[in-house]
């Protein structure tokens, strides 16, 4: 069966992440058309260390919708500030099989200006 072109996608920014990543959690992004998620894994021991969405309680009540720059940003700084809180600094970001664009690249400059290293 043939594989899809966003999961091939997916499985290729994955592999080169997996040869660069030496040691570093992975920040990994879901975008929906209505929110967006991110979460910071550690793939040698396969569970969540840190994870934060459009949907969390304190950044619904102040985001006019989950599905803008604007909401990723904030989610962006969240997950630096929970990252901070379980002491990782350095991770590599997997955009998945999303474009660097728009979002995805809000939540990363949210990540970045809230402390994270990638």
């Amino acid at each position: 069966m043939a594989r899809k072109t966003t999961d091939r996608r997916a499985a290729r920014v994955r592999r080169a992440i997996r040869a660069s990543a030496r040691g570093r959690s992975r920040l990994s992004v879901f975008r929906s058309s209505k929110h967006i998620y991110a979460q910071i894994i550690d793939d040698g021991a396969g569970r969540t260390l840190a994870a934060a969405s459009s949907l969390d309680k304190g950044l619904r009540e102040q985001l006019k919708t989950g599905a803008d720059a604007e909401a990723a940003a904030h989610v962006g700084k969240l997950i630096a500030e929970r990252a901070a809180a379980a002491g990782i600094k350095q991770v590599v970001f997997d955009r998945g099989p999303y474009l660097f664009h728009g979002r995805v690249k809000a939540l990363a400059d949210g990540a970045r200006e809230g402390g994270l290293d990638f």
